[in-house]
């Protein structure tokens, strides 16, 4: 079942936002492990360009990915407010965590069940097959992620055997 089927059957949806490149985004709750400050991450050598690299946590080796480079959006540095939002994502039948770098993380919302509409067809700055629905709350709009299809099992298989690999330079994303 969909987010936005869920959401037309159920009375709330519980949604975690975060801004990437002044928009509103979107996802589950369910799909959220954790919430990080930005923290130094390790390049990981031969790795699709969205990969930025690697996080320790708590002793797990955790990829992080950068969607505005995925989504095509201007790349920018990390500030104060970036986070790194750890999802479970399924790669081969198992959940997997991966770390997605967001400008800031907003807030836990509430949405009602009728606030939620499919994604438009045309007009958005990304694929509308990474779209789940479209979120109305106060005088914003939130880009319900499907983020089962934002990876291909293909990228999301080379991110995780990078994720392995031992790497052979160490590198920071620099933090201005």
């Amino acid at each position: 079942m969909t987010t936005v089927e869920a959401a037309a059957t159920a009375e709330h949806l519980q949604v975690l936002s975060f801004v990437l490149d002044g928009e509103w985004f979107g996802v589950e709750i369910s799909g959220i492990q954790e919430v990080l400050e930005y923290r130094r991450i390790t390049q990981v050598p031969r790795t699709p360009e969205f990969m930025l690299g690697v996080i320790n946590l708590r002793g797990k080796v955790i990829p992080v990915v950068d969607l505005r480079q995925h989504f095509r959006m201007q790349v920018t540095e990390p500030t104060i407010d970036t986070c790194i939002v750890i999802v479970n994502v399924e790669v081969d039948g198992e959940d997997t965590p991966l770390g997605i770098l967001t400008d800031r993380v907003q807030e836990v919302v509430e949405l009602e069940g009728a606030d939620i509409s499919p994604a438009p067809r045309i007009g958005n700055r990304i694929d509308s097959q990474f779209i789940e629905g479209m979120a109305r709350y106060d005088e914003q709009f939130i880009i319900l992620l499907r983020l089962s299809e934002i990876f291909s099992s293909d990228e999301l298989q080379s991110v995780i055997s990078g994720s392995e690999r031992q790497p052979e330079a160490r590198t920071e994303h620099a933090m201005e």
